[in-house]
């Protein structure tokens, strides 16, 4: 998978503007706050049709704007593929491949692998559940389509039982038949789903751990384990033990939508007591191994976005990721940082071919 050109007009803080990239090591360089980011917001935001950095799609228009159009032109299994990405205010975002408009947002997922390592997932341990598990869902979709099917129904039927709970509690009413055809949707679709992150949790921990051996000599013991209920009871008997508390709630509180992933270091939550040396090594292992999982489920190499990691990170981890980007099964990577002499010496090391984009 190959970025080839990228146009944009009217993203973030970018009039119109476009780029040619190399095949291999591309690097935006410039001080902070000239867009940088931006620029791998829009690939990401190619691959996965809404930004890494900021959800609510308008505000990813330029300030004073009414639209942004991001395009890009791909290299997939040697064929030109173009994706256009484009909004307008106050109407529905439109994603295009070849001039063919995508009926669901959903089809296109995957498409385009991506992995971004940025200091944003640090959110992935200081925060709550659910950005946890949009990591795993986001992992998971890349590869497989029923599984994301089986998300976006488990959600609209979850959003209905809430309604309902909300409902009888203002209504002082309950009618339990109409409760049981949600109870049985979300059954059948929440045990797809735990089954499908628990069959990837097998694959992917292994393939994790092995990764923060590489990038920190292997001196700590590391874990991944996945919380959920469903471990224990289905859904249908987690609903009936739950009912009166969901009543007072007023909304569901069991589900796989409040399963979780605990992070430890020797047998002690990661957040507490993980050095930040430690933390970093651990989410870049977690990304990489998120690279790994998707290059061998979706057969095409992921494009790898490395947000001002230099920055961030000492100089022996900056060594071992370069280390690793040097190994073959890495294809096309993009770079920002502010530093442009030090991120073409750290470049120069990988003996790759590579374009410098000085931003200003």
């Amino acid at each position: 998978m190959q970025l080839q050109k990228l146009s944009l007009i009217n993203f973030k803080n970018f009039d119109s503007q476009s780029f040619e990239f190399d095949a291999k090591i591309n690097c935006f360089v410039g001080q902070n706050g000239i867009g940088k980011t931006n620029a791998l917001d829009a690939i990401y935001l190619l691959s996965f049709g809404k930004s890494y950095f900021n959800p609510i799609a308008s505000q990813n228009i330029k300030h004073e704007e009414s639209f942004f159009v991001i395009d890009g032109e791909f290299l997939r299994d040697e064929k030109e593929e173009r994706i256009i990405c484009s909004l307008k205010k106050g109407q529905k975002k439109i994603i295009k491949r070849n001039g063919k408009i995508y009926d669901k947002l959903s089809e296109h997922i995957g498409f385009i692998p991506l992995v971004i390592i940025s200091p944003a997932d640090r959110d992935l341990i200081i925060e709550g559940s659910e950005t946890r598990r949009k990591f795993i869902d986001s992992v998971i979709s890349q590869s497989n389509k029923s599984y994301l099917q089986n998300l976006i129904n488990y959600n609209k039927v979850l959003a209905q039982r809430n309604s309902l709970l909300k409902y009888f509690a203002l209504n002082n009413t309950f009618n339990a038949d109409t409760l049981e055809v949600y109870n049985d949707q979300l059954h059948d679709y929440g045990h797809k789903i735990h089954e499908a992150r628990k069959d990837f949790l097998d694959i992917f921990i292994p393939i994790f751990k092995e990764r923060y051996a590489s990038i920190s000599g292997g001196k700590e013991a590391i874990n991944l384990s996945y919380q959920s209920r469903l471990t224990e009871k289905d859904l249908n008997t987690l609903f009936k033990e739950n009912l009166n508390k969901d009543k007072a709630l007023q909304y569901t509180s069991v589900g796989v939508h409040k399963d979780d992933l605990s992070f430890e270091i020797g047998d002690f939550p990661i957040k507490k007591f993980g050095s930040q040396g430690q933390q970093k090594s651990f989410l870049i292992a977690l990304k990489l191994a998120q690279f790994d999982f998707i290059k061998a489920q979706a057969g095409h190499t992921p494009i790898l976005l490395l947000d001002d990691i230099f920055d961030k990170l000492d100089e022996n981890r900056v060594s071992q990721i370069i280390t690793l980007v040097n190994q073959d099964k890495f294809g096309q990577i993009f770079i920002s940082d502010t530093h442009a002499e030090r991120t073409e010496n750290v470049v120069k090391q990988t003996h790759q071919s590579y374009k410098m984009i000085v931003l200003k």
